[in-house]
């Protein structure tokens, strides 16, 4: 009967080892701050307070950016069991 019980601690506390991210949130995670980095570098290179990318694009893509990490870290795969 002890057996029993120890046995079923132990499963309990490997179910409550996982990681709580897993390889696809980390590759989610990782293109949305590549898109990041990208539109800020782009917005560096252009020089201009008043360019069009500064003005039209590189708002819409940092917000769909952070919307995404948000996404990613909150995104929980189906396991396949």
């Amino acid at each position: 009967m002890k057996s029993l019980l120890k046995k079923q601690q132990v499963n309990t506390a490997e179910q409550k080892a996982d990681m709580p991210l897993r390889a696809v949130n980390y590759i989610m995670i990782a293109l949305g701050v590549f898109v990041i980095a990208g539109s800020y570098g782009i917005m560096f290179l252009e020089k201009k307070v008043d360019g069009f990318f500064a003005l039209f694009v590189s708002p819409i893509t940092l917000v769909a950016a952070y919307g995404w990490i948000i996404f990613a870290i909150l995104y929980q795969p189906k396991n396949k069991n």
